[in-house]
């Protein structure tokens, strides 16, 4: 196509938004010398987008009624079949509704994004086909992924199956409310800050943010690609084992990648707990908000593995209580700048962009009245902060990660895994229609504590239910050396079997 070349005075305009003073003399003669520069952007256009191709034929599905999706949890419902056999033959899996999936629409949780339909299918969504698995549908996520209850969506908060007064859990909250009412037998979510975990927690499902770099990114929607995790999520640690081996694995395009062996993660389950050592960190109970039932359910847990013959102990890691406050600045600054300003995808990756969604989302900028409270409140902030400070503690904040992963790498060192509540508390109520923005912001991020911090780190870690408290799950928090998602698994896997036999 023909790039349409600004007038002076565009370009004038242009360079005020840069922060440059240009005389009408000396913009007439950048303007000449910008010609140069735009004929070589044109001569791309002789060349393809090299965008994967869509392998397995599908239909567009629909959007389910009310009364077919009770806790509002579907987004979008279809059926794409994939191969006749494979690991995961004949299973249902529910994708998260931040990851591309040809020919069905796709909003991210977000009115400004609703009616783009990908033209890519991600990594993860080829390799679930490939082995076998059937795409059942788009779950619901909250709005850009900005949240960790399950009140944002634009189309109304999805409900947990346990008390549907009560918060499914986000990002992932769709995901984790489809398996906990038995919708399908797999998903799979992705973890910011946490957004695989807190929905396994509060809905009593398994949930995995694996070790950075394992699975594939490519083809989801990113917040900021130094925190960008996609995970399984199932009903079983089996399931979510199996899952894993599905979803891992090098794709040459993601460049947080380096290529690895494949590991069967389901072949180890089975030996049990004896000699493993468990830290306990001390610094994961007992927080400003925790609920002490919810701290004794989970000491309650570890007692457990150490009858199965663990070695548990508690140990105790400061920097964990700064973890969120690190990655506070990051998961801000991060998501305004990538998935804001830069329309979903920021610059400095080697590959994997999607110039439909990118062109799409850039459409956000005359719709932010749309926005809701808790998406206004991380707009505004990370844009004050770059504009006052330069990015500045947003750059902080990016250090400070080295301090924290040490931290862990010395505890680790000493302990094959380490225990906490996954979050201080049940799932708390959904806020009503008439919920002050405090109310809504509040209910957001309360049961961030203890998550972050594997995000920062890049170490793996599994939440898995460990009893109920007043009638809702509670989750148990395992954090494993990098890689090493087989020792997890076989903690998780005891446990799991331990309070079912």
């Amino acid at each position: 196509m023909t790039i349409k070349r600004p007038s002076t005075r565009q370009l004038q305009a242009i360079a005020d938004s840069v922060h440059m003073d240009l005389e009408i003399d000396e913009a007439s003669e950048l303007r000449s010398l910008m010609d140069g520069n735009l004929s070589i952007y044109e001569s791309l256009d002789k060349f393809s987008d090299e965008m994967p191709k869509v392998i397995y034929p599908r239909g567009v599905g629909m959007q389910p009624e009310p009364e077919a999706n009770p806790l509002n949890a579907w987004y979008w419902q279809t059926e794409i079949i994939g191969e006749v056999e494979g690991k995961l033959a004949g299973k249902r899996v529910a994708f998260k509704d931040n990851i591309l999936v040809a020919g069905v629409p796709m909003m991210n949780g977000s009115s400004t994004l609703e009616g783009y339909v990908p033209d890519v299918d991600a990594t993860v969504v080829n390799r679930v086909l490939e082995a076998g698995g059937v795409v059942a549908g788009k779950a619901h996520c909250e709005y850009f992924c900005t949240s960790g209850g399950s009140h944002t969506n634009a189309k109304g908060p999805v409900l947990n199956p346990h008390n549907v007064e009560r918060t499914a859990g986000g990002s992932s909250s769709g995901c984790g409310a489809l398996l906990a009412s038995d919708a399908v037998d797999m998903a799979v979510g992705t973890d910011h800050g946490g957004s695989c975990r807190i929905p396994a927690s509060f809905c009593g499902v398994v949930g995995l943010k694996p070790t950075f770099g394992l699975v594939p990114y490519t083809g989801a929607m990113p917040i900021d690609m130094t925190i960008d995790y996609i995970g399984p999520m199932t009903k079983n640690v089996h399931d979510n084992a199996l899952l894993l081996e599905v979803l891992a694995g090098y794709d040459g395009v993601d460049n947080t990648q380096v290529p690895r062996p494949q590991e069967s993660y389901t072949d180890s389950l089975a030996e049990g707990v004896a000699g493993l050592r468990i830290g306990v960190v001390a610094e994961g109970f007992d927080l400003d908000n925790s609920d002490p039932l919810v701290d004794q359910t989970v000491r309650d847990a570890a007692k457990k593995l150490s009858s199965l013959g663990a070695e548990v102990e508690q140990v105790s890691l400061p920097m964990h209580a700064s973890s969120a406050a690190i990655w506070t600045p990051i998961y801000i600054e991060g998501l305004v700048s990538s998935m804001m300003h830069e329309n979903g995808f920021g610059k400095n990756r080697i590959g994997g962009y999607v110039p439909s969604l990118m062109k799409y989302h850039s459409a956000w900028r005359e719709q932010t009245h749309k926005f809701g409270p808790q998406t206004k409140l991380v707009m505004l902030t990370g844009e004050y902060m770059s504009q006052a400070y330069g990015g500045q503690y947003y750059a902080k904040a990016q250090n400070l990660r080295a301090r924290l992963k040490s931290a862990y790498e010395e505890v680790l060192s000493q302990y094959d895994l380490l225990l906490m509540p996954t979050l201080p508390i049940t799932a708390p109520p959904i806020p009503g229609n008439d919920a002050s923005a405090a109310e809504i912001v509040s209910r957001s991020l309360e049961m961030v504590p203890n998550t972050p911090a594997t995000d920062l780190t890049g170490h793996p870690s599994i939440s898995i239910p460990c009893g109920m408290v007043d009638g809702l799950p509670v989750g148990l928090m395992l954090v494993g050396r990098y890689f090493e998602e087989q020792t997890i698994y076989r903690a998780a896997y005891a446990f799991e079997q331990s309070i079912t036999d």
